[in-house]
């Protein structure tokens, strides 16, 4: 089974959707309907038969029916995309499925029938049952980072680089359980991931990875999440969807030049074609 192209681009293509506004194509389409109601209140006064004192401009009935025919179309038209979209998110969210089944297969240990079911994507996630919310400070860039979120992530990182793999994977893990869904959850992930690297832990290095991208696509840690994520799948032997993988960085992230070579590099090692 490979881990086809399309589920990169529904996952990534998806995420805009939920982040760029509150209001949803329903609510578009809501306001469409209620416009075109206001437009038939409209045309049923001016069709009254008894006389009246009021000068209508000329052609202002026939302007009205364009409008009624401008949103018969735009309402059309949102509902052929909210069906769109629909469909694209349910097939993104099979295939990520599919995909973290077959790293379950791969470990020793997994036990599937817990692996839950993969939520649609561009839907919004459940709010993570926490304790109160620590106090945050304003950070520069306009992100917010939770009281020594900074200074544990910057402890868990040196512990990586002095390759305290044990210490770091450790630290990374507390890190996304103290500050879950935080603006640094991302990286942490991946981070995770490379400590369980140098541990030796592949499978649920992979694991992070995946986590890491599909659910943070058009995050700067992104690029790093997805080659990492193909390079780990051909170390497991799935060479075919390593490949998949792989392919997608350039086509996703054109910008970045460092995630574009360390993807080559990889395919080359597992003569991807």
């Amino acid at each position: 089974m490979r881990l086809k192209g399309v589920l990169i681009s529904c996952a990534l293509a998806l995420a805009p959707v939920a982040g760029q506004a509150q209001e949803t194509l329903a609510d578009i389409r809501q306001d469409i309907s209620v416009l075109f109601v206001e437009i038939q209140k409209l045309k049923r006064e001016l069709s009254t038969t008894g006389g009246t004192s009021v000068a209508l401009p000329p052609g202002a009935l026939d302007r009205i029916n364009a409008i009624e025919s401008e949103l018969q179309r735009l309402t059309a038209k949102t509902e052929e995309l909210e069906f769109r979209v629909s469909r694209v998110a349910e097939d993104g969210a099979r295939r990520l499925g599919d995909l973290e089944f077959r790293l379950c297969e791969m470990e020793t240990g997994c036990d599937i029938g817990t692996l839950g079911q993969v939520p649609t994507l561009g839907g919004a996630p459940e709010a993570p049952s926490v304790p109160a919310a620590p106090v945050t400070t304003p950070q520069a860039g306009g992100s917010e980072l939770a009281v020594g979120e900074e200074t544990d992530f910057r402890r868990a990182g040196e512990a990586l680089a002095n390759s305290d793999f044990q210490s770091a994977a450790d630290q990374f893990a507390a890190f996304r359980q103290t500050y879950p869904g935080g603006p640094l959850e991302a990286q942490a992930l991946v981070a995770e991931g490379r400590a369980l690297e140098g541990l030796g832990n592949t499978r649920d290095a992979a694991r992070r990875f995946l986590d890491a991208y599909a659910g943070y696509p058009d995050d700067a840690a992104g690029p790093e999440a997805l080659w990492r994520l193909g390079t780990a799948l051909g170390v497991l032997g799935n060479v075919a969807e390593a490949c998949v993988t792989l392919n997608e960085v350039a086509g996703r992230y054109p910008g970045s030049s460092d995630a574009i070579a360390q993807a080559e590099t990889a395919k080359a090692r597992f003569n991807c074609q």
